[in-house]
């Protein structure tokens, strides 16, 4: 673990080079697994819950264009998913100095997608720090509101007027200069500035997130369809929308029905972001191959790569557990 890895990351949210150790490098790709693995259920979460309900909508249309969406994704192999896409950022987009500019300072090539990115200062910092509490209070008030029902009749002004409040504080910093932003530019062959989504970690994103929302917008959709339609009927009967219905009756019922099925999804994202290794996306089994490859130590290595993925299985399970608990019905 001490020894010098002697191989370089080409993505790394930490500091690295060749001569870093073992150790390092295993927590370069440890991350890299954790930033995708996070992001993907995160979006493909969003992404599937509103696909699902699209399922069910009564446009023919909609329902229709959702139902052609998980039927192609779902039942197409992943690796031919990521490699699809890989093949599309790679190989139809244009060179460096012929990159499109769909958006003023976002620019695409075959060297990934370069946008302006905010200097990092105490307007920043205390951005970041108004969107945690604000966050926090929102928390808060969904949790004190479900044992008050006078509040809960004004949760949804006052979520409304915290996101108003950030968001004028957010727009207020950028409209007097405090926040700065580092543009990308033309150098050479390359961008420099800004940020940077590379074509290998696109890619991977993106096939994921596509590939997870179709199994995820199923579950929602089955979710739902499993709550009685009594329940629809006795909302109509008390005057409440059907938006209503659906985000104050039937969607909490439906959520105890969803939890366990996402958890096995979620821990198949982990899994699934193994696969990264076809699209040249240094995660942590791509880090730790390298690192067989180079010591011929294959049992120490397949010992770490299954001590960490089990690690972050079971850690994913006992939080899941944990929520499927807080919102189960209790017999008293």
């Amino acid at each position: 673990m001490s020894g010098a890895a002697r191989f370089p990351i080409a993505e790394s949210l930490i500091a690295y080079d060749p001569t870093s150790s073992y150790l390092r490098a295993f927590t370069v790709g440890l991350i890299n697994t954790l930033h995708v693995s996070i992001l993907t259920i995160v979006i493909a979460t969003i992404l599937g819950a509103v696909i699902g309900m699209g399922r069910r909508s009564a446009n023919p249309v909609v329902a229709n264009m959702a139902g052609v969406y998980v039927e192609v994704f779902r039942n197409t192999p992943l690796v031919v998913q990521l490699l699809f896409w890989y093949g599309l950022l790679t190989l139809a987009m244009p060179a460096s100095r012929a990159a499109l500019e769909p958006v003023p300072g976002v620019f695409l090539s075959l060297r990934g997608l370069f946008f302006p990115w905010p200097v990092w200062n105490e307007t920043i910092a205390l951005l970041l720090m108004i969107g945690v509490a604000g966050i926090a209070a929102s928390i808060s008030i969904a949790a004190i509101s479900r044992r008050d029902g006078r509040l809960l009749k004004r949760r949804s002004l006052i979520h409304k007027t915290i996101l108003a409040m950030s968001a004028v504080g957010i727009a207020a910093a950028i409209a007097t200069g405090t926040v700065r932003f580092d543009w990308p530019a033309l150098s050479g062959f390359n961008f420099e500035g800004g940020a940077t989504l590379t074509p290998e970690f696109t890619a991977l994103m993106v096939g994921l997130v596509l590939y997870t929302a179709a199994f995820v917008a199923e579950i929602v959709r089955g979710a739902i369809a499993a709550v009685p339609k009594g329940q629809w009927e006795a909302g109509w009967a008390v005057g409440l929308r059907e938006r209503q219905i659906l985000r104050l009756v039937v969607l909490p019922q439906a959520l105890r029905l969803m939890v366990p099925p996402m958890t096995s999804q979620y821990l198949n994202v982990v899994k699934n972001t193994t696969l990264a290794l076809a699209v040249g996306y240094p995660d942590f089994a791509a880090v730790v191959a390298t690192t067989i490859n180079q010591t011929n130590q294959a049992i120490e290595g397949v010992a770490i790569l299954m001590a960490v993925y089990l690690s972050i299985s079971l850690s994913i399970s006992l939080f899941m557990n944990w929520y499927n608990a807080s919102v189960a019905l209790v017999q008293r």
